[in-house]
């Protein structure tokens, strides 16, 4: 998914450590992404950038922080789709050309990164990593014109995907969302600085207000004449991924005009109208499946409970970029409370089921504390299809109810019952309607065409990068 973040402070205000700001930003948007942080600056007239690997708070510190001087910067938390975890891939990507520094970092996924690839080497272009970030930097930075703007529209018109991003060069903060809003974007404001964040829980952190949201295709630079706001290219859906609310937005934020925690309790509460079950409480999946553990159990009529409880030193098992670290991780996440679920039957509410790996795990756990049976009650639809968009789960055989009934699927749970929330039932819930939403993955149907290359995507061009070096030597 990956978080990013921008700011523009027009007077370099000495109270406003542009890139202690981005830091606290980060931090917000952590959820995001886990992999790799990085910041970039510019005084004005040159760029620097400081990313490696781990977390926000791993990756910098007080004098990092210190080094970083500027009055406008960029950041971003990364969270792997095209490319492999290592540094090579860390945001932001910088690319040097025709006199200019661009840095980037980008939220979502390309569909057409081979073929622009491709065009880019034959024009000689050096790429150093392989995610499809350094292909939009390296579109802008080599763009003839040396107009920013331009710039960014033109490569807008050539990438495909989804793709919500942060630019910075030696004199503006600029940002952009692709034409079907698949990723979010939003627009603060910070007394005459503005921000840029993935989410509103990053501008709320560092005491800014909410301006607006970018729309689908638009654009906004900032620089010395403050926001210019500019429809790059045509919209052609409103297509926000319904998994930033299902899942991976935090439950502070808030998106198309909606609390995602008020959206989040009305999904547990059709979930309860929908799957009633009898039983003696009600605990959630913390901390994502909370809100709507709290609505299933205000609709239902049973006591909430808190039978797991999470270490949140520990990262989110599905972004962990390895199976079998998302499997080791489980009993280091989640503990159970025996006491409260000794002898009872417990309904166990998540917010979804990917791979379904952490929920077995989790049932087994429930049964081996003394729970007499275990619901478990998913707060959206089965998902069935790859996201090719920028979740990390673009095999359709690592998911779980893919081609198998809900029936099929409890067994391999081996929990007591199983039911899901409707689409439906999802989409009245969030108050908005079905056209203002990305679905694939649980429907089928994608906004925008998908190659058949990106099936099995995610270290394709590592695998091509390991070919042409064999076929050098």
């Amino acid at each position: 998914m990956c978080g990013v973040f921008g700011i523009y402070d027009p007077v370099g205000a000495p109270d406003r450590d542009v890139a202690r700001l981005t830091f606290f930003g980060l931090y917000a948007l952590q959820h995001r992404g886990q992999e790799s942080a990085g910041i970039a600056v510019s005084d004005g007239e040159r760029v620097v950038a400081m990313k490696d690997m781990g977390l926000v708070s791993q990756v910098f510190d007080e004098p990092k922080l210190s080094a970083l001087q500027g009055r406008m910067a960029i950041g971003h938390a990364r969270y792997s789709t095209t490319g492999s975890t290592a540094w090579r891939n860390a945001q932001p990507v910088v690319q040097h050309a025709a006199g200019r520094t661009i840095a980037l970092g980008h939220n979502g996924n390309l569909t057409n990164t081979a073929e622009l690839r491709e065009e880019l080497r034959g024009n000689r272009v050096r790429l150093q990593s392989t995610s499809d970030t350094e292909v939009i930097a390296a579109l802008i930075a080599r763009h003839p014109s040396g107009d920013l703007e331009q710039s960014i529209v033109d490569a807008m018109a050539r990438i495909e995907g989804a793709f919500a991003a942060v630019v910075l060069t030696e004199g503006a903060v600029a940002g952009f969302r692709d034409p079907d809003g698949i990723r979010p974007l939003v627009v603060g404001r910070l007394d005459d600085a503005f921000v840029l964040a993935s989410e509103t829980c990053a501008l709320d952190i560092i005491g800014a207000s909410l301006e607006r949201e970018l729309s689908p295709g638009e654009m906004v630079i900032v620089d010395e004449r403050g926001p210019r706001y500019r429809q790059a290219v045509e919209p052609r859906s409103r297509s926000l991924c319904i998994f930033e609310y299902i899942y991976f937005a935090r439950p502070d934020s808030e998106m198309q005009g909606e609390g995602l925690h008020d959206v989040r309790g009305r999904m547990g509460e059709q979930l309860a109208l929908e799957a009633p079950v009898d039983a003696d409480v009600v605990i959630p999946v913390p901390d994502s499946g909370t809100p709507a553990a709290v609505g299933f159990a205000r609709r239902s009529g049973i006591p909430f409970g808190e039978g797991l409880v999470k270490n949140r030193y520990v990262g989110r098992t599905f972004i962990q970029p390895d199976q079998g670290l998302r499997e080791r991780g489980v009993r280091l996440k989640f503990n159970v409370l025996p006491s409260v679920l000794r002898g009872k039957r417990v309904v166990v509410v998540d917010d979804s089921i990917v791979r379904g790996s952490t929920t077995r795990k989790l049932v087994q756990m429930l049964f081996e504390a003394g729970a007499l049976e275990v619901h478990l009650r998913v707060s959206s639809p089965p998902i069935i299809s790859p996201c090719f968009y920028g979740i990390d789960m673009a095999d359709q055989s690592e998911l779980l109810a893919a081609g198998r009934s809900i029936e099929e699927v409890r067994e391999r749970l081996g929990a007591t019952s199983l039911a899901y929330l409707s689409l439906d039932g999802l989409q009245e819930s969030t108050g908005q309607g079905a056209d203002q939403f990305c679905r694939a993955c649980l429907t089928g149907d994608y906004p925008t065409d998908i190659p058949d290359e990106m099936r099995n995507a995610k270290l394709r061009f590592e695998q091509l990068a390991a070919a042409e070096a064999a076929a050098a030597r």
